[in-house]
This record gives C-alpha cells, structure tokens and sequence, in this order.
C-alpha cells in the first residue's frame, strides 16, 4: 500500500477486488457504484460484469456471452445497470442481477462514419434525474444522443471539430441534479458542460486527453477525472501530462492531483485510467485498459502475464 495525494486530497491505494479462483480479470473498461457502495467491474474477460463489495469481497458475475467489447457503465438511481459496448454499437439496460430490460441500437450495426446518427463505436451513458438517457458516440461519430427513460431518442447534438460544442472523441460524460451534462472531449483536452438539451455553457481545462469521468454527489460535488498521458513515441517522456487522477470542484479548478510520475507498473503510477467511481465515503476506484495500452505506453517493456487494471484509492 501506498499512499498519493496532499493536503485534504490523500489517498491510500492498493490493489482490490478478490476474484475466485481461477478467474482473470482483463483490461477494466469502467466502474459504476450503488447507492449500497456494491462496485460494477465492467472489464473485457469471460466474466465482463464483475460486482463485489466496498471491501473487494466478490459478489456475483453476470454478462457471459452478451458483450463484444465492454466500454462505459452509468447506475441509474432506481439501481439499474447502463452498459455501453463500443464494439456492438449498443447501450443495453439490465437489472442489478443482469436481465436485459432495453436495447438501444442495433446489435453488431453501426451508423455511418461521422453520420451523427447512433450509433458508431458509442463509449459511455449518463442519466438525468428523470431517467433521460445520454449516450457519447463516440469513437466514429462526434454525437451526444438524448434518449428518452423508454428508450426513445429525442435529439442529438455536437460535430467534428474543436470549437465550443464540436467533439474530438467525446469518450465519457455524467450529469448532475439539475440535468446538466458533463462530456470529456478526450483528444481536445477539456470537459465541455451542456444544458439538458445540449446548449453550451462552457467548458473546463487544465486536463491531458480525459478519459475517465465521475462526479460525486452531495451539497459540494466534486468531479474525478482519469487522464490519458502522452500517446507519441516523442512525447512519452514529458512530464506533467499523466497518467494521473484529477480532482475538480464544481467550477473546473483543479484541486489535486494523483499519480503525476510518468507512466509504470507501480501501485503509484497509472498506465491508461478508462474507468472511475466513487462511493458514499469519498474512496475512489480506478479501472484501466492496461493490457490494450501496454506497447503504446511503455513500448519495448515486455509485457508481464498480468498487469494491473483496478485498484482503490481510500480517502485518508
């Protein structure tokens, strides 16, 4: 175990979660907490829906044979399970045990490229509080999707570009209790904030290819922000760039930073968040695509058979 952070932001990290035995668990695409503190695993393995207890105990498994590549996960707050796969270009709905409830897309179909209709490598879900469904899309397109709770899509917004409004990979985004959407706007390094229809409010900075994004909740909400570090052969040395934990307030001024040291396999280090939570008691939990990174990020390391892709970070 040790310890990242400073001030009234530190942390104590360490590896988490007990599988059973035999188990692996691949690259962790995202992570979504309950209003019990229970914590989602949504990770690209046999088993893709891995739910454990606050203290790593493991729970269940759900989702054998339904996902081609698990990518975003938001928890509803009547405690349904939003679940984004990229590769199938669908957001599907289940109960906390896994019934599937809702499909949105069609299975194994994408939109045309850059087409702004859904979906085409879609990456994450947020929802409003009353139940409206947002989906970033994503990867091939340059889209938020406004859904209805029964699943019908009632506008889209956003292009191609680096203006205010425009996404270059919009990769995550949450919403808060006035139904505000919040997009990491991945390559354009910012988190751009809409209103529930997708009016532009503004935008927040300071941040290196976001990747990851959370919001906690309560009277003084803070934002936890996963970034990429540098992804060029050239520029894998700079320093100050992560991989790392941002803490934001509700402002978008950076309050801390965790794990700026460059790029390793330390339990101080990141290679590539791509999943973050938090629960009631302000411990954050950190998924990364490790495995799927490794010879961008640390190209002529040999890859060891197991790499890290989740730990815990307990408030201290």
């Amino acid at each position: 175990m040790t310890k990242l952070g400073e001030g009234e932001f530190v942390y104590e990290v360490a590896d988490w979660g007990e599988l059973p035995d035999g188990w692996k668990m691949g690259d962790v695409a995202a992570i979504g907490v309950d209003h019990n503190d229970q914590v989602y695993v949504f990770h690209r393995g046999e088993h893709p829906m891995l739910v454990f207890d606050r203290n790593g105990r493991f729970l269940r498994a759900w989702g054998e044979d339904t996902f081609q590549a698990p990518h975003g996960i938001d928890i509803g707050r009547d405690g349904m399970i939003y679940c984004t796969d990229a590769s199938d270009h669908t957001v599907r709905k289940f109960t906390p045990e896994g019934k599937l409830l809702l499909t949105l897309g069609t299975p194994g179909e994408s939109s045309p490229f850059m087409s702004g209709r859904p979906f085409n490598r879609c990456t994450h879900t947020a929802l409003s509080p009353r139940g409206d469904i947002y989906v970033s899309d994503g990867y091939m397109n340059a889209r938020i999707h406004k859904y209805t709770p029964d699943g019908k899509l009632e506008k889209s917004w956003g292009e191609c570009g680096s203006s205010a409004g425009q996404f270059y990979l919009p990769h995550n985004l949450c919403s808060d209790e006035e139904g505000w959407v919040y997009v990491a706007d991945r390559e354009n390094h910012r988190i751009q904030v809409f209103d529930g229809d997708g009016k532009y409010e503004t935008s927040y900075h300071g941040m290196h290819r976001p990747c990851a994004l959370c919001r906690s909740a309560g009277e003084s909400p803070l934002f936890y922000v996963g970034e990429l570090g540098p992804n060029h052969p050239f520029t894998l040395s700079y320093p100050n760039l992560g991989p790392r934990i941002s803490i934001l307030n509700s402002e978008g001024d950076v309050l801390a930073r965790l794990g700026d040291n460059g790029a390793g396999t330390e339990l101080h280090q990141f290679i590539a968040p791509h999943g973050i939570a938090t629960d009631s008691h302000g411990d954050i939990y950190l998924g990364e695509v490790s495995y799927g990174a490794w010879e961008m990020v640390l190209p002529g390391r040999e890859k060891p058979e197991r790499v890290r892709v989740l730990r815990k970070l307990t408030k201290v």
